[in-house]
């Protein structure tokens, strides 16, 4: 909400952090990292301030002095947090946080829809006759972010796949306590060419937890490739770059759902959720994700059907029971809080920030188990990563990348074009020599191939000829999609097996590589000698 106050000189920002959270720590850490100034709370409670701006009623927020305002936090009041406070009240709404002693905490409830008025005078007439619907400010940047979405998933690395976000809450009733090993199931029964994956965790959980320990126990999912979202502004560019949001009652599906992306429950989390409310209502009306078990086929016909039966406005429509104001919130936040200070607000327009763009997978896949169906020339390849338990026809890893136990169990063995390095010394590797010396010295390997383009490979078989490769994209009516080159390569390296001693020449070095539901057009042939000489 800080842009309420960009370019106005007279105001001065200062962060204090109210004591008692279990999460203190990091949310400190947070608040630090963007070089705010911060005072130590008992600072804070001598002093005297214009206005007290807060995202939670809870702690001794009646210690500071100054007005204070309440501001949206979450997509709306949709669970209880057992142990708290009432016990049975929706969390934020709870009369022993808003109304402490029977006073309002606050001078001012900002909400974000008008429901949440009513539900706030069931608990608190006087708390609500101080409210006024401002809407959510979190939305606002995602809703200002929508264009850059295809900066994101190049940011991503996503390419022509479909984006999979798992978001899970935090607490007992949330989707890692509750299926932890989810993203580990996710990440190695989907091909790995038609899905990525992301998680997205609630910050309490990942301070709870502790970022080297969160690291460790996503190990498996993290090693095939799953994007770990970063807890502040990250988590929402790639929500805005999804295209499906696995779920448990967290605020994150909401906010998903305003952005009309599908949403699949996965846990509708027990007793924590409020019936009735905006959130109940969208996983009611939700595809649900059966339990662990199922096969892979089952699991990737189910995620592929709720992204096929999805209608465009039918997720938004949820949404709007939790958010009004879209598009205005911060413009209505400005008017409430610049009428507390008693000051004209700036004439400029208030705009939210976007959200930059995410970092890609901390690790990606360097060994796939490749499945492989040959139907004349089309060979279709659905690649997993190399710790899955499906039954594939090969093995393929990059070398210098994957594991040497990788390497040496490996059919196929292939290295990627490395960039030029700032050195002066340099040396450099002929195709013809490193795919000569890959296959002396792998006896297991049956194919060592080099990818120099997107477009352009040159491999080497047992029968020792080399062979040109070249892939050529895929043209739909708005875009064009290039295969990963490695995976043309397993589909070569299938396709040369499966006919031994035949030849390659045109026309029967064409085929056509099947991935998800793309057909790339490969053209074989033998390697000339300048390509021969090509060098790494």
């Amino acid at each position: 909400m800080l842009p309420v106050f960009a370019g106005d000189a007279r105001i001065r920002r200062l962060f204090t952090l109210v004591p008692g959270s279990d999460f203190d720590v990091d949310a400190l850490a947070a608040i630090e990292r963007v070089h705010a100034r911060t005072i130590p709370w008992d600072e804070a409670c001598r002093r005297s301030f214009d206005l007290i701006l807060a995202a939670s009623p809870k702690g001794d927020l009646g210690l500071l002095h100054g007005d204070r305002v309440l501001l949206p936090h979450g997509a709306g009041f949709n669970k209880t947090i057992r142990g708290e406070g009432s016990g049975d009240s929706a969390s934020g709404l709870d009369p022993a946080y808003v109304l402490p002693g029977g006073r309002p905490v606050s001078t001012l409830y900002a909400l974000a829809h008008p429901g949440q008025v009513a539900r706030l005078a069931a608990v608190s007439p006087p708390a609500a006759r101080q409210s006024a619907v401002v809407g959510d400010p979190t939305l606002e940047r995602l809703l200002a972010s929508r264009s850059h979405r295809d900066h994101y998933r190049a940011a991503l690395g996503t390419g022509g796949r479909e984006l999979i976000v798992l978001t899970s809450t935090w607490g007992p009733e949330s989707l890692l306590a509750r299926r932890p090993a989810l993203p580990a199931e996710l990440a190695v029964r989907l091909p790995y060419d038609r899905y990525q994956l992301a998680l997205i965790v609630h910050p309490n959980e990942r301070s709870r937890t502790g970022a080297l320990d969160l690291a460790e126990r996503l190990a498996p999912a993290l090693d095939a490739g799953l994007v770990l979202a970063g807890p502040y502004e990250e988590w929402a560019a790639v929500l805005v770059a999804a295209d499906a949001v696995i779920t448990d009652h967290g605020s994150t599906a909401l906010y998903a759902a305003a952005l009309d992306r599908t949403v699949i429950a996965a846990y509708d989390g027990g007793d924590e959720l409020i019936p009735g409310s905006p959130m109940a209502e969208l996983l009611a009306h939700s595809v649900h994700l059966a339990h662990s078990g199922r096969p892979e086929s089952s699991l990737e016909a189910a995620i592929g059907a709720a992204i096929d039966a999805h209608r465009p406005g039918a997720a938004r429509a949820f949404a709007d029971a939790a958010f009004a104001e879209q598009g205005h919130a911060l413009e209505r936040l400005r008017e409430e809080v610049y009428g507390l200070l008693g000051l004209d607000p700036l004439a400029d327009p208030v705009t939210a920030r976007v959200l930059p763009p995410p970092a890609p997978s901390a690790r990606v896949p360097a060994a796939f188990a490749v499945r492989v169906h040959i139907s004349g020339a089309e060979v279709r390849v659905e690649r997993y990563p190399a710790h899955s338990d499906a039954p594939a026809h090969h093995l393929a890893a990059e070398h210098g990348t994957a594991s040497e136990r990788h390497a040496q169990s490996a059919g196929l063995l292939y290295r990627r074009e490395e960039p030029p390095t700032a050195s002066p010394h340099r040396e450099v590797r002929t195709v013809a020599g490193w795919t000569a010396g890959i296959l002396d010295g792998y006896p297991g390997c049956r194919t060592a191939a080099v990818i120099l383009s997107p477009s352009l490979c040159v491999l080497r078989t047992r029968s020792g000829a080399l062979l040109t490769v070249r892939v050529s994209p895929c043209r739909e009516p708005d875009r064009i999609v290039r295969a990963d080159p490695a995976a043309v390569l397993s589909a070569v390296h299938a396709w040369l097996g499966a006919r031994p001693g035949q030849s390659v020449a045109a026309p029967a070095g064409a085929l056509t590589c099947r991935t998800g539901d793309r057909l790339f057009p490969v053209r074989l042939s033998p390697t000339t000698p300048d390509e021969a000489e090509l060098t790494l």
